[in-house]
């Protein structure tokens, strides 16, 4: 007599109630760059509506495609258009997205990916990664399976301008702070640290003065301020800097900056690390560009309630290169673990479909079994 083989109604119940899930839940937010969930879904900036062009490619038509030529002309990977910019995804924007991806470790598609938008919005500094055609960022890859982290991604300004060697004393001013609500004392503090991190891994020494004729000089201004680069409101261009030796740095009055306390607990989702701000534009005082390593100080980009001050082996690398180390120099503290590293990690640890194919898979065997 042939045998007769029973399913268990509970084990194809619960592996039907598996495969629902597979199909209706969304995409984890994990599975994007650091920062897009944060600002796609709660915090809007100038750069909100790139989300909308995610998935246009070369040859389509899309309102908004200008808006993305003109960001990407900002910081240099397209020329100026003295008659404005169109909605056409041509051959030059294609270009200039294959170079920003390669400028931040991204596959290299010439296509508005999830990816490249998430990174487009991140607030970052206004300091352009390409300037006169040349590349301020030491990518070197074709795409993210060849950005190397370690390997020294620094770079200069064209030319590699630098201090005096013989200056090795620079003063600072604080000229213009009616803009924010941070006292005074408490600036002081917060631009002392962050000067004394680059003087700590170098022989340059850093005085606040408190007048006009410092070398460097501090302000924080609100939109056009007469330079040429008008700031954009919250979590878009959150400071610039200028190379040596102009000494001019400029901070958004429009942030949420927190100077004091822990920026992680702020309030506001919009906060901005202010110290983590000005280590990273006193790099470009001093003549760093942007570096293409997450971990570096001089990477362009920071996400709100971030910390992030302590150098890497690759700004120190790239500053002591200019201005000589400091004997006393105790080494880079351990590397923290980048956004985008935290993210993968996250990612392989917390998607919930990762369990549910395991359950599908062990449901599927028993029903066979049985």
């Amino acid at each position: 007599m042939a045998s007769t083989t029973t399913t268990s109604p509970l084990l194809l119940l619960l592996a039907a109630m598996a495969v629902a899930t597979l199909v209706v839940a969304p995409a984890s937010s994990v599975d994007l760059p650091s920062g897009f969930s944060s600002i796609t879904s709660k915090i809007p900036n100038p750069w909100s509506a790139f989300q909308d062009l995610t998935g246009c490619h070369f040859g389509e038509q899309q309102q908004g495609l200008a808006k993305v030529k003109d960001y990407l002309s900002h910081f240099g990977y397209l020329p100026e258009s003295s008659s404005g910019f169109n909605d056409l995804f041509d051959a030059d924007l294609e270009e200039a997205i294959k170079v920003y991806q390669r400028n931040f470790g991204l596959d290299v598609t010439g296509a508005m990916d999830a990816s490249t938008v998430a990174q487009m919005m991140a607030p970052r500094c206004g300091v352009a990664d390409v300037i006169n055609g040349t590349s301020t960022m030491g990518s070197g890859g074709s795409g993210s399976s060849s950005h190397l982290h370690g390997r020294n991604l620094f770079t200069y300004f064209p030319g590699s301008p630098s201090w005096p060697r013989s200056k090795k004393r620079l003063t600072y001013a604080i000229t213009q702070t009616s803009l924010t609500s941070i006292d005074r004392a408490t600036l002081s503090q917060v631009f002392a640290r962050a000067f004394a991190r680059w003087s700590a891994a170098t022989t340059l020494n850093f005085t606040e003065a408190a007048d006009d004729d410092a070398d460097i000089t501090i302000a924080f201004y609100a939109g056009d301020h007469g330079d040429g680069e008008a700031f954009d409101g919250p979590l878009g261009t959150l400071a610039h800097a200028f190379s040596p030796t102009d000494g001019r740095f400029h901070l958004d009055a429009a942030e949420a900056w927190v100077a004091t306390g822990d920026v992680s607990r702020a309030s506001s989702d919009a906060a901005v690390d202010l110290e983590s701000v000005a280590v990273h534009e006193i790099g470009h005082l001093l003549g760093l560009g942007h570096s293409g390593e997450p971990s570096a100080i001089m990477y362009p980009t920071i996400t709100s309630r971030t910390r992030k001050v302590d150098l890497a082996e690759d700004d120190v690398a790239g500053i002591q290169n200019l201005y000589g180390g400091n004997p006393n120099f105790k080494g880079v503290a351990p590397p923290a673990t980048s956004s985008r590293d935290m993210d993968s990690a996250a990612g392989a640890s917390s998607r919930p479909w990762t369990a549910l194919v395991g359950a599908v898979a062990v449901a599927a065997g028993l029903v066979v079994a049985l």
